[in-house]
């Protein structure tokens, strides 16, 4: 009998761990499904969204130090929409160590890892809501959501580890799809996702401690706006903070030539930060996409340790490349190919130029370029030196295939010209006073003028 009476007493726990681990919600009747979240969220464990539209009045926090493990769950039919200001979820964790496994602490492995937001659509009706937030967490995981009509999609500040975003369409928000906010963040994989039509910018780097970004196999397009600084399908800045090691692979970055200075992915570095002790943050890879239709295709400033390679350029308007005060820069084996059904209409004029302004000891090899006629050359180098361009082919060029001005110690070699038919030009022009220029090697028409 005590053994049946013990049994049961444990039975009970048992049944109350569930329960407490499982809420299944539905929306609320009177409109505000605040409370009902919160109560959720205060019992941890899985919270299982029902079909319909849930209504929040605040932000819902998760101290995940409190509430233990946890995810947000749905079969893609529930949405939340925010009403008041700020994220709808808002993560807090504890995790203040980096990824290395020695720095983490036993209690955010008991309680905070993974969290998870699965499923789920995000909107808001007050200007200043955004969708998800989060600080301090270990292992965010953010899957197959629909963020829209919000201010940011997702925030990330203050510090976070490996953080997954897979499978999520941000589309059509008044802020910045994927915020990077003065952030200390090592590990991040954005995956398989669509970023478009975020008026401040698509997945944007804003100083902070940025290592370790992955942006692969996404379509992002047209994250930009008159009334945005950060005018670039991606977007990364070290003026107050680092951010390196950046790979940007199999991806359909695009749009939109329409906004002035618009670029499809950005670079800048700071002005200052220039010294051996203080050098130039780099180590960026940018392969195998599809860039088109932009003022700047890419934009380099004061970069070091740039990889571009194995993708197809398209209606670079004013340039295809851009890289000023830049080094170890490697533009290898890519197309610039003016293709003309792409280009009977806006893209008329696009200039589609490769232009590199007081940079140094950096390699062109294998590049195709074919039909950029603008005047000025199709390859621009400008106060450039130690620049190496060899085994390139430049052609139906305009007035000048390759102009180098005022650029010493480059060496140009093994490279193909061919200007348009019946237009008198000149495959490479050397203008300025510097010197030690090389140019051998070539099937070229070289003119060189002080």
């Amino acid at each position: 009998m005590i053994e049946r009476i013990v049994f049961g007493f444990w039975l009970v726990l048992f049944a109350a761990s569930v329960l407490k681990a499982d809420t299944d919600l539905k929306p609320a009747e009177d409109g505000d499904d605040t409370v009902a979240i919160e109560k959720a969220i205060e019992m941890g464990g899985r919270i299982q969204f029902q079909s319909g539209t849930y209504r929040v009045k605040k932000s819902l926090l998760i101290d995940l130090a409190k509430v233990g493990p946890i995810s947000f769950v749905s079969d893609g039919t529930a949405r939340i929409e925010m009403q008041g200001e700020g994220p709808a979820l808002h993560f807090i964790g504890s995790h203040m160590g980096t990824a290395d496994p020695s720095t983490v602490a036993m209690k955010v492995w008991e309680k905070e890892r993974m969290p998870v937001v699965r499923g789920i659509e995000f909107t808001a009706s007050n200007p200043q809501g955004d969708a998800i937030a989060a600080e301090g967490t270990m292992q965010l995981t953010l899957t197959q959501l629909l963020i829209r009509e919000v201010r940011h999609g997702v925030h990330l500040r203050k510090r976070n580890r490996n953080i997954a975003i897979d499978q999520v369409h941000i589309y059509n928000n008044r802020g910045i799809g994927i915020f990077y906010d003065q952030v200390n963040l090592h590990q991040s994989n954005i995956t398989g996702s669509h970023i478009s039509y975020n008026q401040l910018g698509g997945v944007v780097i804003a100083g902070g401690d940025v290592r370790n970004v992955h942006i692969t196999g996404c379509d992002l397009e047209a994250n930009m706006s008159e009334s945005g600084k950060y005018r670039a399908n991606i977007w990364v800045e070290n003026v107050q903070g680092s951010g390196a090691e950046i790979a940007i692979t199999g991806c359909t970055v695009q749009h939109t030539a329409g906004v002035p200075d618009s670029a499809n992915i950005v670079f800048m570095g700071s002005e200052t930060d220039t010294t051996e002790e203080s050098p130039r943050w780099g180590h960026l890879t940018i392969a195998d996409n599809i860039l088109t239709d932009a003022q700047k295709n890419i934009w380099l400033r004061n970069a070091r340790g740039v990889t571009i390679t194995g993708n197809t350029f398209g209606e670079g308007h004013q340039q295809h490349l851009l890289v000023e005060k830049s080094e170890s820069i490697v533009v290898g084996a890519n197309v610039f190919d003016r293709n003309p059904p792409y280009y009977k209409t806006k893209a008329k004029d696009s200039q589609d130029v490769l232009l590199f302004r007081e940079c140094r000891a950096s390699l062109l090899q294998g590049l195709l370029l074919h039909g950029i006629s603008a005047k000025s050359g199709a390859i621009q180098l400008e106060k450039c030196s130690e620049m190496n361009v060899q085994g390139c082919s430049i052609l139906n060029h305009g007035d000048i295939g390759l102009a180098l001005r005022d650029c010493s110690d480059c060496l140009i070699s093994g490279c193909l010209f061919r200007g348009n038919p019946g237009v008198e030009f000149v495959s490479i022009l050397e203008v300025g006073e510097l010197g030690g220029n090389e140019i051998v090697n070539n099937k070229a028409k070289v003119k060189r003028q002080k």
